[in-house]
């Protein structure tokens, strides 16, 4: 829906968005004072999210996310346009206005949401059904409690074709509806049946109780043994976590990562109700930037088979540039948490969760345990592993306390093995500074997504900072459009980004429309809100004078003027006659 620059103006009046953001993550201040942060929407270990008072924006200079506190609450919440602000207005107790008209998505995504809860509610009614005897035998085989069974809406998708279409149809949905929220499939003859048929259902729920999406186990040895919703309108497997509204709610900021459903269940029936499980997919950097949110020290509890070793060392792979502490947990004693809690009991898991080592204790022992070190080839092979690992270790007295327990346990000189180090660092960094001046010939040569999203930038780059501080200068200065009335026009962009940007501000100071940042967000997707968030981001660096536009335009004119040239080579004979006489009669004085 649309909503007014007066009703936004007062919306942006009552939300501080330092106050906001910080709820969020937590906010330092360096130089004068400038709040900065982790930034929310990537891992990252040194402070690139700055966040601008004076403009009410944000933006980061380590992925390019940038906006304004709707931004902000769309991206972090995951929620569209309308619900954002719907969520601020609540916040700052600011009534919205009346008789909203939402669009299409959101219509679809509220009928998503009520589709999942209705359907949820059906298999777990169903889960209690002679039909589902199979289902029942084995939760009860998994000795999960009927308390627990509730508080998670296990149930049951029975083994027909339409049962779950039936029931929905009869709550008014139609089977277009059911196939776009993957509750249903239209076969290859056309016809629509249950996307899920024969299975222990489990309901995914998002951190505002909504049902998103569903696991579905099977209950023989039928494949897939899992079967997940696809990406709908409402759920995008990539950026979701299984329990997370749950464990959201742990005092600590300490969660335990699982490989699946039951694992999960298994810990929070135990007690341990930190634990959060993927969902069906690789581990994602959406998903490390969701548990950061919410976590300041992150365990793994995988499957002790060789298969859970590898996700331990995607995952950690993934997670090695944020902020979390990292721990892993050794589960020598079974197979999975599940299959320990039922086999030696809840202080067991304790034992272990309270045993678990740091990501480098969790390399080294997975090195040796891949060598012989009885042998001296086995020594050799561990140590040159050893030092590849112990070499990324940036604290200086956590390397030393790992060089020392080495050298000890293999009886090796202490002096050879930070030798070994040194010269690994030494490599190590020289590849790093090398990756650095790739990435600053990048930024130079215009091939830099994050510093500019305009597409023409690699072959335009002189006109595209032109172009950038006229537009900064225009949201800090209005009245400068009035000052440069003659020189400064749409023609005189060379980009078509630029000239569309100064097409939309250009109209909004004519006709006395807001340049605040809130008042773009309705029409602007995230990539334009971030762009103009880097806009404002630039205001710093002006000048802050009609003559430093005046300058950028007459840039604009030159560049424009390079590309317009004719190249001589490809003239004709008449054409070339016709440009020399041109540029004669143009060095020629004035009278003669």
């Amino acid at each position: 829906m649309r909503f007014s620059d007066d009703f936004l103006a007062e919306l942006r009046s009552r939300t501080d968005i330092e106050e906001l953001i910080g709820r969020y993550v937590e906010i330092r201040h360096r130089g004068s004072r400038t709040p900065v942060a982790l930034c929310p929407f990537h891992s990252e270990k040194t402070p690139s999210f700055v966040i601008y008072r004076d403009t009410q924006s944000y933006y980061c200079f380590g992925c390019g996310a940038g906006g304004d506190a709707i931004t902000f609450i769309k991206n972090i919440e995951r929620l569209d346009y309308t619900d954002s602000v719907r969520f601020l207005c609540e916040r700052a107790g600011l009534a919205m206005p009346l008789d909203p008209v939402d669009d299409e998505i959101n219509r679809l995504r509220r009928r998503c949401y009520e589709a999942n809860r209705e359907a949820a509610r059906f298999f777990h009614a169903y889960l209690y059904s002679p039909e589902a005897q199979q289902a029942r035998a084995y939760l009860d085989k998994r000795r999960l409690a009927p308390e627990t069974v509730k508080s998670f809406g296990l149930g049951f998708a029975p083994a027909k074709w339409d049962a779950l279409i039936k029931h929905l149809k009869e709550k008014g949905y139609n089977e277009a509806e059911l196939v776009s929220f993957d509750l249903a499939k239209r076969t290859s003859k056309g016809s629509v049946i249950d996307a899920f048929r024969n299975r222990l259902m489990f309901p995914i729920i998002d951190l505002r109780g909504n049902v998103i999406a569903f696991g579905g186990r099977v209950l023989d040895d039928s494949k897939p043994k899992y079967l997940n919703t696809s990406d709908t309108v409402v759920y995008k497997k990539s950026q979701a976590l299984y329990a997370l509204n749950f464990a959201k709610n742990n005092r600590e900021r300490k969660l335990i990562l699982c490989e699946g459903y039951m694992d999960v269940i298994a810990m929070h029936q135990a007690g341990f109700t930190n634990a959060v499980a993927g969902l069906g997919t690789a581990f994602t950097k959406e998903q490390v930037s969701l548990l950061s949110r919410y976590c300041d020290e992150l365990t793994l509890c995988f499957d002790s088979d060789e298969a859970g070793k590898k996700a331990t060392k995607r995952a950690l792979s993934m997670l090695s540039s944020s902020p979390m502490k990292l721990k892993v947990m050794h589960l020598q004693d079974g197979k999975d948490p599940d299959e320990i809690i039922k086999t030696q009991g809840k202080e067991k898991m304790n034992k272990i969760i309270s045993s678990a080592v740091n990501d480098t204790e969790f390399a080294l022992n997975d090195s040796r345990s891949r060598f012989d070190i009885s042998t001296e080839d086995g020594k050799l092979g561990f140590l040159n592993e050893a030092v590849a690992v112990l070499a990324a270790v940036e604290n200086a007295i956590e390397r030393d306390l790992y060089v020392s327990k080495l050298a000890e346990e293999l009886n090796v000189q202490k002096s050879a093995i930070e030798q070994q180090i040194k010269k690994q660092r030494r490599f190590m960094k020289k590849a790093h500074d090398s990756a650095q001046f790739d990435a600053a010939m990048k930024t130079v040569l215009g091939d830099d997504k994050i510093s500019s999203p305009n597409p023409e930038k690699k072959s335009n780059v002189r006109a595209v900072k032109a172009e950038e501080v006229i537009l900064a200068s225009l949201l800090k200065h209005p009245d400068y459009l009035k000052k440069l009335k003659g020189i400064l026009e749409a023609d005189v962009f060379v980009t078509e980004f630029g000239r569309r940007y100064f097409e939309d501000i250009s109209s909004r100071i004519q006709s006395g429309r807001s340049l605040d940042l809130v008042s773009f967000n309705e029409d602007a997707e995230n990539e334009e809100m971030a762009y103009l968030a880097y806009l404002n981001a630039k205001i710093s660096e002006l000048a802050n004078s009609v003559e430093e536009c005046k300058q950028c335009i007459n840039t604009l004119i030159e560049e424009k003027a390079k590309k317009n040239a004719p190249d001589v080579g490809k003239l004709s004979n008449e054409e070339y006659r016709d440009l020399f006489r041109k540029k004669r009669e143009k060095k020629k004085p004035e009278g003669v």
